[in-house]
């Protein structure tokens, strides 16, 4: 008869149909126990896979012996695997994966002559030996036994019966002794990753395995010579491997050897060459600038000596090199500036000395730098600063010297600057208040001179600030307490006058202020206390400092202004591509299955247009968020592509950080920092509640990030879809915006343009409706809509807007009628409070702001800047009895 494809539903006849030869039910939510087919004597092909099944796998699955696929993977199956499914003597493919199967593998598995892939991986439970039989099945194409508890060794014949194998993966186990040199009669082999074992012995020669591609030998105890000063002749075997795209054998900390010259001669396919910390000593080969196809080399932690070989410069598709601590020599040579490619510089903790190299700063692609603890002493190259991409510059323990160029703010995307315990001079420039994206900051250790700038405290997103241990004199400026510093320190300087008590300087201990000259403040900082206010003659001072003082921020303005309208005029060049993706952590959909339970409900965040988004444990155990696109959902892949466009080019503190990704043909998801109080739509439509402040709080947030992505990125970033399900908040209640995915990024002085994309219904501006046009202004509109939801605890969509009645109209009636006490959210100002008035006052200010946001054309709207400064006096006027918010 035909196939029978059962699609959805259960039928019970379905069991009693003996003729059935296949049945599908793949990708579905059926639960309950596992059905079997028992009646179904001709089935050969069953596909459960990917479903909610719970239970056990029946024993009598063994009275189906036509099978030939069974497909089991993706379930919540539990307990042992029944030693009953060795009577399935036609199955070709066994699949089991991602349950929470347990116990040891049934012996009778080597019964099952026929099978071609066996499949147990990510079930974290199952346990013991593996029993020898299934390295006696020589059909077997693929044997997927990694991420359980598998202990013991490996036979040493294992690879003479598997002549078909192509994939062998063994990785995260407990598996011990040597890895069987006979696995080289594999010569079908592929692949092969047996990483984070606890293997020992020398690695085999693996020279006969010519279709190899993939070697993952990873945290293990190999060992590689048998005398520090020998070849790794293992490496040198591997030149007959033509296809081989990735050796990884880091983190074998026992290898020792020194690296052949014939590494020059592995496969010119090879991207990732991945060797650290494995003790290897000696130079690197300059034959290794034969390897013109690799991405990443990873020879740091090693004992290597020597120079950097000039030939690296012709690797020019590397993305990251790490040649950190080591022991190399000399000049960090020029030739290095020719990879055009590169993401992630790592030299640090080496013995490299001279300058550096000017040209760096040609090398656009450039993310992180670290060239710390070497004897670099050379002035810092001005043009480092053109690079405007860089997140992390360290250049800290050198002999570095001359003063930090106001050109410093052109790195705007820098999260960390570490010049620390070097011999820069002068002032700290104001100008770094330029570096909006900047979270830590060690200057410490210097000599700095002058004065702390007060444009400092214009940094917001500044985590950590050290300045200890330099010359700097004058005050520490109170602009410091509006920031969510969490570490501080100005010991070893010449400063005087008042420490600061508020915001964060409430949880400074005194060891942030010591041997300064003359400091007062609270007792705990055990310094003096502070003596009476200044005498009248500090006022005959004053009148001559504060004309020339409001000239001097006169001319500073029309600097400002000038710039302003230079850059307007001299937009970026047309048809400049940004990188995408360079630095991010790269993680496998394994990896993201296994850290979501295979995107278990219980560890889904919500669900949008183009996919769903999970909380997930990856395998350093950081908690992320990820977003896994629904690849069947048209024009999923291109906002994949826009977010990941968008993200990988903008940096601040109230935007969604994005950590890596994961991306093939068949499955997408960006990795994402978690924000672990949800969305602002959880806390407006719940149980939850908000006090004035806290909204207040979260509309700056968003504020900023809109000021920031409309005037103060590089490009234009108009994000189309502002509401609270796109507002996501952190530990500390900070609103981060997220989902760009149908965002536009304005090039070439663009002000508007059309798109069919849509924008979520309520929040819409008219204009994007009605001509599809967007523009910063649709983001004003949007954010105004915001506003009313915060403030009124409405949706926009809510059952009572209908016809000519919107949320708009519904608050605009309300400041017209001077009834703001009716649509403003219950439980948001009592009446009761002795401070009712001033609180309905600032709500009004709120509301009519958020008319300013909604005017009807786009022209007449204002724009975030005026936003962000509307607010900060709203801000500003709310009565508070927590000290908290001052």
């Amino acid at each position: 008869m035909p196939r029978t494809h059962i699609l959805k539903g259960l039928p019970s006849y379905i069991f009693n149909i003996s003729s059935l030869e296949y049945v599908d039910l793949f990708n579905n939510s059926l639960s309950g126990s596992m059905p079997v087919f028992y009646n179904s004597p001709n089935l050969e092909e069953l596909y459960l896979n990917s479903n909610n099944f719970t239970g056990s796998i029946p024993e009598k699955i063994g009275s189906l012996t036509s099978l030939k696929i069974l497909k089991l993977s993706e379930n919540m199956l539990t307990g042992n695997i029944p030693k009953q499914i060795g009577n399935l003597t036609s199955i070709e493919d066994l699949e089991l994966a991602f349950n929470k199967l347990s116990g040891e593998l049934p012996e009778e598995i080597g019964n099952l002559a026929k099978l071609e892939v066996f499949a147990v991986p990510f079930n974290d439970f199952l346990n013991g030996s593996i029993p020898p039989s299934i390295f006696n099945i020589s059909t077997l194409e693929i044997l997927a036994l990694q991420q359980n508890l598998f202990s013991g060794t490996l036979p040493p014949d294992m690879g003479r019966s598997l002549l078909n194998l192509q994939m062998l993966f063994l990785y995260f186990n407990k598996l011990t002794g040597q890895i069987p040199t006979s696995i080289a009669n594999a010569s079908q082999l592929t692949v092969i990753e047996l990483n984070r074992n606890s293997f020992t012995g020398s690695i085999p020669d693996f020279g006969k395995l010519i279709q190899l591609q993939e070697l993952r030998l990873w945290e293990n105890n190999l060992t590689g010579a048998e005398s520090p000063n020998q070849e790794l002749t293992f490496l040198s075997s591997l030149t007959n491997c033509r296809h081989l795209t990735a050796l990884e054998i880091l983190d074998n900390p026992y290898m020792n050897g020194v690296l052949p010259a014939s590494v020059g001669n592995l496969s010119t396919s090879l991207v990732t060459f991945s060797a650290a910390n494995c003790s290897i000593r000696g130079v690197i080969p300059p034959g290794i600038g034969n390897l013109t196809s690799l991405q990443t080399l990873d020879l740091s932690n090693n004992k290597l000596s020597g120079f950097i070989p000039e030939t690296v410069g012709q690797l020019k598709q590397v993305e990251k090199l790490y040649l950190d601590s080591n022991q190399l020599q000399g000049y960090i040579p020029r030739d290095l500036c020719q990879m055009s490619s590169l993401g992630n510089l790592y030299l640090s903790n080496n013995m490299l000395t001279g300058p550096i190299p000017e040209c760096l700063g040609e090398i656009g692609s450039l993310r992180l730098v670290s060239l710390a603890s070497n004897k670099l002493n050379s002035t810092l190259p001005s043009n480092i600063f053109n690079l405007k991409d860089l997140i992390e510059l360290d250049l800290n323990s050198n002999n570095l010297s001359g003063h930090l160029s106001d050109q410093i703010k052109n790195l705007e995307a820098v999260s960390k600057i570490d010049l620390s315990y070097n011999m820069f001079s002068g002032h700290i420039p104001s100008a770094i208040s330029g570096c909006r994206s900047l979270e830590f900051l060690n200057l410490s250790s210097n000599m700095f001179n002058g004065s702390i700038p007060r444009s400092m405290g214009d940094v917001r997103g500044l985590i950590e600030l050290n300045l200890s241990s330099n010359h700097l004199s004058g005050s520490i400026p109170d602009s410091l307490t509006k920031l969510g510093l969490k570490r501080f320190s100005v010991s070893g300087n010449r400063l005087e006058g008042e420490i600061p008590d508020e915001g964060s300087f409430e949880n400074f201990s005194a060891e942030s202020f010591l041997n300064n000259s003359a400091l007062c403040g609270v007792a705990r900082f055990h310094v003096s206390p502070c003596g009476k206010p200044a005498s009248k003659s500090v006022w005959d001072v004053m009148k001559y400092i504060v004309p020339a003082f409001i000239v001097t921020m006169v001319l500073v303005a029309v600097v400002i202004v000038f710039i302003w309208r230079r850059k307007q005029k001299n937009p970026p060049p047309s048809g400049e591509v940004l990188t995408v993706g360079v630095g991010w952590k790269i993680v496998s959909e394994r990896e993201i299955k296994s850290g979501t339970s295979s995107f278990s409900e219980t560890n889904l965040l919500g669900r949008g247009g183009m996919g769903s988004v999970f909380k997930a444990t990856i395998a350093d155990g950081m908690e992320v968020a990820v977003k896994v696109f629904n690849l069947q959902m048209e024009g999923a892949t291109k906002s994949f592509e826009t977010e990941s466009q968008i993200l990988s080019s903008i940096r601040h503190r109230n935007l969604v950080k994005i950590l890596g990704c994961c991306s093939n043909p068949e499955f997408k998801a960006l990795i994402l920092a978690y924000m672990p109080n949800g969305s602002l739509e959880k806390w407006l439509h719940s149980d939850k509640f908000l006090d004035m402040m806290q909204r207040v709080n979260i509309a700056i947030d968003v504020a900023l990030a809109l000021e920031y992505l409309h005037h103060d990125h590089t490009y234009t970033v108009v994000h189309c879809d502002i509401k609270p399900n796109n507002v996501l908040l952190d530990e500390d209640m900070i609103a981060h915006v997220g989902d760009f995915g149908i965002s536009k990024l304005f090039e070439n002085g663009e002000v508007a343009v059309h798109t069919i994309n849509m924008a979520t219904v309520g929040y819409a501006a008219p204009e994007f409706g009605s001509e599809g046009r967007i523009s910063t202004s649709g983001d004003v509109y949007s954010y105004g809509i915001l506003l009313l939801e915060m403030f009124t605890s409405k949706r926009p969509t809510d059952d009572m807007f209908k016809g000519e009645m919107s949320i708009k109209v519904w608050v605009e009636n309300a400041l017209k009628e001077n009834a703001i006490g009716q649509v403003v959210a219950p439980g948001l100002v009592s009446r009761e409070d002795s401070k009712f008035s001033t609180k309905l006052e600032c709500v009004k200010s709120v509301f009519d702001l958020a008319m300013k946001c909604l005017a009807y054309s786009p022209e007449e709207r204002v724009n975030m800047m005026q936003v962000v400064a509307a607010l900060q006096k709203i801000k500003a006027r709310i009565p508070v009895s927590n000290k908290l918010y001052n």
